[in-house]
């Protein structure tokens, strides 16, 4: 006869599982504790020599930095007075040598930091002034102009100059011809579409010669970019505020004045797209632009 099937006992539940985890929370409670009590105890002398050592290397008095209570205000935990420079004075040649050493490495970071934050900044201003370049050689290709005008990029912005190949200027006037005005209109959309000021140089070439209407360079150079300004603000609609004039008179070709046919294209106006980046910043500007592959030669 076949013998009684059993049936599987249940298993049998652990009712102290949770002094498991129980544990494990307790232990990791003193662990941080202890990290905690261990952080609280400071080094009077050792911390005081480090910011007499940090005050002096940023330039600062000593008693800028007031001391303050210990993390924990448990009995046998120095609390951090205020530092002098006697007490830089009492440490061992080695460990001055030591803090001040410390204190080169973390100015010379600081400083390698905001070097790198200054160039990131300089080269999105690049790509942007780049892509603001391309839009205005996009357009001056689709009407052939592209040869009336020079673009560069330098720690003021993108100086676009409408050069005198094809005569933006007659001799001795400030008034556009045909062609400069043509100039001027087809860069003006792409302008008025930007938030930057615009800055618009007058500039005469070299030739040592008294201009036939004008008392000097300086008064030719200024007329021609006030016709600029003018013909931007009141034909195309850029706001006066957006917009300032400059003459230099022949004081900066832009060409060597020594190299054959200079003189048509040191005659000119730049339109000016001032970025607003700091100076220093700015300063990098144009090796960033340099460096940027996009930007069109």
């Amino acid at each position: 006869m076949a013998g009684k099937r059993r049936e599987p006992e249940e298993e049998h539940e652990n009712h102290e599982r949770w002094l498991v985890t129980y544990a494990d929370m307790v232990t990791l409670l003193m662990v941080l504790f202890i990290v905690m009590f261990a952080m609280s105890q400071v080094d009077e002398k050792k911390f005081s020599a480090l910011k007499e050592g940090l005050a002096a290397g940023f330039g600062q008095s000593a008693l800028v930095m007031d001391g303050s209570e210990s993390i924990l205000d448990n009995p046998g935990s120095a609390a951090v007075k205020t530092v002098t420079t006697e007490q830089y004075r009492d440490l061992t040649p080695e460990q001055q040598k030591a803090v001040d050493e410390a204190v080169s490495q973390t100015v010379a970071q600081q400083e390698r930091l905001r070097t790198q934050r200054r160039y990131a900044e300089a080269q999105a201003e690049a790509d942007r002034l780049a892509e603001v370049r391309r839009q205005l050689h996009r357009a001056l290709r689709a009407k052939g102009l592209q040869d009336d005008v020079v673009t560069t990029i330098d720690n003021r912005g993108l100086v676009v100059s409408l050069v005198s190949r094809h005569v933006v200027f007659e001799a001795n006037l400030a008034d556009l011809t045909t062609r400069g005005r043509q100039v001027v209109d087809t860069l003006a959309p792409v302008l008025a579409r930007i938030p930057d000021a615009l800055q618009i140089d007058g500039h005469t070439n070299q030739v040592p010669v008294k201009p036939k209407y004008y008392q000097t360079d300086w008064d030719l150079s200024a007329a021609r970019s006030i016709t600029v300004l003018r013909h931007l603000s009141e034909r195309r609609g850029i706001p006066g505020e957006r917009l300032t004039a400059s003459a230099f008179g022949h004081e900066k070709p832009l060409v060597d004045p020594d190299r054959p046919g200079s003189q048509q294209i040191n005659k000119r106006v730049d339109i000016v797209v001032l970025s607003a980046l700091p100076a220093e910043t700015r300063e990098l500007l144009e090796q960033a632009a340099r460096e940027d592959e996009g930007d069109p030669a």
